[in-house]
């Protein structure tokens, strides 16, 4: 997990400005402290909750401006991204089972991702933001409460300032190099929705000694493998989001740095706030429950991009010359802590390290191998068959006992019978009879 929560950032260790003690909190500058943040308030926009989306957005538009980038594509390029998601669709129809799940296939810019993601952002950060901004309030002491009075709500929108400063900067740096809706491994966009990012995908293709078409048909094969995973797999989203509040849920701060925190703060700069609450004094601890929402998260989203990995190399191996090395590179991508993980991890507090990517790729290749393709992609019918991380780690044990499991959930009372049978038979040969245990002369043993 990564030490820098969402809204926060590493203290800097040669700052002593913050010792406890240095600066008492002083309660009869809190209202003077927050009066004059009001200014500042009011123009933040109408974004209400733990996180102003409002700024947010505000921010990543003004960097992506002042970027050298192209904030538009021609024509021919909203065509191609058409083109290829057609022709990849028809290269995955024989190597899945999954039906195409895109009923819409779009050209993204920067600002479009930005766009189109926010609400899931939201539901994705506002659990983390709403736990950490609690925790300032849980923390103060009774009289800074009564003190404060109704100003602690201007204290909650201080806090979503910060968070949305912060996740403004995150979502220009990802929205200037994601090359998908999907590549970061969440179903961010809208249902259904296949997307591509010409203009960053241009930039990616340097380099690569690639035709950018190949590239462009290799990229669109990846994100309509995830349409049709997302899509035709009811649960799987709302299980990859519920777990990311589960983790939130999870969080707990250490609620003694609060003193500290507040002798950061100078009233007369609104903007030691920002930097007081930027300081890392509030890193959450972190708990068996987090571990466990943690796990859990990094097993799934590696059991996506497995299936999607094995799939699109199905798709395309045979029909695009540089897949292979396409394939290695998005590997590598997605395992080295790209700006997808870098950013998902400022963002939620998660540092998210596909590790057992190459894991859950040999696993569902060699399901299809022994089982053929319609039951590998029938694991997704079920969450209970979903593999886990104990799996990932013997394939071949899952693989050998994945028809048992199946007939058990097809068909329970056929199932629950074969195992009372099975109990039974046990029973019976391994019972005692009643001379067992006693002599041949029929006197009982002596103990």
């Amino acid at each position: 997990m990564s030490d820098v929560p969402f809204g926060f950032s590493p203290h800097d260790p040669d700052d002593k400005s913050g010792k406890p003690g240095d600066n008492p909190f002083d309660f009869s500058q809190l209202g003077n402290m927050l009066s004059q943040l009001g200014a500042m308030l009011s123009s933040a926009g109408t974004s209400s909750g733990p996180v102003n989306y409002d700024l947010a957005k505000q921010i990543a538009f003004q960097q992506l401006s002042s970027q050298a980038t192209t904030i538009g594509f021609a024509a021919d390029q909203s065509s191609a991204v058409t083109d290829a998601v057609h022709l990849a669709e028809m290269w995955l129809d024989p190597v899945t089972s999954l039906p195409a799940g895109t009923r819409t296939t779009q050209a993204w810019t920067a600002r479009d991702w930005i766009e189109r993601t926010i609400p899931t952002w939201q539901r994705l950060c506002d659990p983390v933001a709403q736990r950490m901004s609690g925790a300032w309030v849980e923390a103060m002491p009774a009289e800074a409460k009564q003190a404060a009075g109704p100003l602690l709500s201007m204290l909650g929108q201080m806090g979503g300032m910060a968070f949305g400063s912060q996740l403004g900067n995150a979502l220009a740096q990802l929205g200037a190099e994601v090359l998908t809706s999907t590549d970061v491994g969440l179903p961010l966009g809208p249902e259904g929705t296949a997307a591509l990012l010409p203009a960053n995908i241009e930039k990616f293709t340097e380099g690569l000694e690639r035709p950018a078409s190949e590239v462009m048909v290799f990229l669109a094969a990846r994100e309509a493998a995830h349409q049709r995973l997302f899509t035709h797999v009811p649960w799987l989203r709302q299980r990859l989001l519920d777990t990311v509040e589960e983790f939130a849920k999870g969080i707990k701060v250490d609620t003694s740095a609060l003193e500290q925190l507040a002798g950061q703060i100078d009233p007369s700069n609104p903007a030691s706030i920002e930097e007081a609450m930027s300081s890392g004094l509030l890193e959450p601890q972190t708990t068996p429950e987090q571990k466990a929402a943690l796990n859990r998260l990094e097993t799934l989203l590696a059991l996506v991009e497995g299936w999607v990995d094995v799939v699109v190399d199905a798709a395309v191996a045979d029909r695009l010359p540089g897949a292979p090395a396409l394939r290695e590179t998005l590997r590598r991508r997605r395992a080295s802590g790209g700006p997808a993980e870098q950013t998902f991890a400022t963002l939620v507090g998660l540092e998210l390290r596909p590790r057992k990517l190459r894991a859950a790729s040999a696993l569902w290749k060699l399901i299809g191998d022994q089982h053929g393709v319609e039951v590998r992609d029938s694991v997704w019918e079920h969450a209970e068959l979903v593999p886990t991380a104990e799996d990932l780690d013997d394939p071949l044990e899952f693989a050998e006992r994945l028809t048992n499991t199946r007939k058990a959930l097809e068909d329970p009372i056929a199932e629950l019978e074969r195992t009372m049978r099975e109990g039974e038979g046990k029973a019976e040969g391994g019972g005692k009879s009643e001379d067992e245990g006693k002599p041949e002369n029929g006197k009982p043993e002596q103990g």
